[in-house]
């Protein structure tokens, strides 16, 4: 897979052989969402406000901190904000499954433990959305943010939000597996809003903004302690390892922030053990918030994590008070 994906944002030219698959994909994509849109399969409609938080390419944009965020600030606008998720990774008991900063990761997935932790909100995950905004309505929340459910539609939505990555783009601009897509570029002219993480203007949105991902603080993975940018914890060259959908994005963040390392990509999701945090030089491993959801049941005192903030810029929260008025 990682062979292919530097395919991708590289210009290589040898994706294209899989064009006959491409064309299936899309077929396949396009009956599916048409069957939701006709009538033909049932579209779940939430008595309370859903705004879905997606994007259209494989691979990590900037969507968990983003919802985050909203979560958040929905909360000090005085909503009752709930997250559903699908629980990527996570195989629980039961479904609807409401997950807590506490749960285990095995059976709610990385993202919605972190989203929790970072929040404090109610999350249920479930691969049937609808149920699991049902479980939310009945805990008493009067407005649903659903994490990477574009694609889902059996979810009604009240507003589509898509993320892109500002630094990767859309590689060849090619659905997969020939590109990354997810859906075509044109999709981009039916949400509400493009939400760029970093600068990049995309095509055929009709409404676009930018956020950035800023570095909040350096958290203990065993305690739990934070420290602040300025105040880093730990001197000289360290391991940093990255589990995400793009590692080359965290790695740029520890450049910036100054941070002597030797890095570690992993693919997104990794399973992590403790042989993942063991390195013979005993030197500090930093990683990423979700990849430490993962490995604090396991971390040695020499483990610490990287927090960061979505920072959208005003003009969205502007938009965003205006739309949800409207609601």
């Amino acid at each position: 897979m990682k062979g292919l994906e530097r395919a991708w944002y590289s210009g290589a030219r040898w994706p294209g052989l899989l064009t006959p698959l491409e064309v299936l994909y899309k077929n396949v994509t396009a009956r599916r969402r048409q069957a939701y849109q006709s009538g033909r399969r049932e579209i779940w409609a939430s008595p309370v406000p859903v705004i879905v938080i997606g994007n259209i390419t494989v691979g990590g944009t900037g969507k968990s901190p983003l919802t985050a965020w909203l979560g958040r600030w929905l909360q000090d606008q005085g909503w009752q904000p709930g997250i559903i998720s699908r629980g990527y990774g996570g195989h629980a008991p039961r479904y609807p499954f409401y997950v807590d900063e506490s749960s285990d990761v095995a059976h709610a997935g990385d993202e919605p433990v972190m989203l929790a932790q970072q929040t404090h909100l109610p999350v249920v995950v479930d691969p049937d959305r609808p149920r699991a905004a049902r479980k939310l309505i009945a805990a008493g929340c009067n407005i649903l943010l659903s994490d990477d459910g574009l694609q889902h539609h059996a979810l009604g939505r009240d507003i589509e939000l898509v993320v892109v990555d500002g630094m990767r783009g859309f590689g060849n601009g090619r659905c997969l597996p020939v590109g990354p897509l997810r859906e075509p570029l044109s999709r981009l002219g039916e949400v509400d809003a493009v939400i760029s993480n970093g600068d990049l203007q995309t095509p055929d949105a009709a409404a676009q903004y930018s956020m950035s991902l800023v570095p909040s603080a350096w958290r203990h993975l065993n305690d739990g302690v934070c420290y602040s940018i300025e105040a880093r914890p730990f001197d000289g060259r360290v391991h940093a390892i990255a589990g995400i959908g793009n590692p080359q994005r965290f790695f740029k963040t520890l450049e910036t922030l100054g941070v002597n390392f030797e890095q570690h990509p992993l693919p997104d999701h990794h399973r992590f053990s403790a042989h993942d945090l063991r390195f013979a030089d005993n030197r500090p491993v930093v990683m990423t918030a979700k990849d430490a959801v993962k490995c604090r049941p396991f971390a040695n005192e020499r483990c610490w994590s990287l927090d960061i903030e979505a920072c959208p810029e005003p003009a969205l929260i502007e938009w965003l008070a205006a739309r949800l008025e409207k609601l």
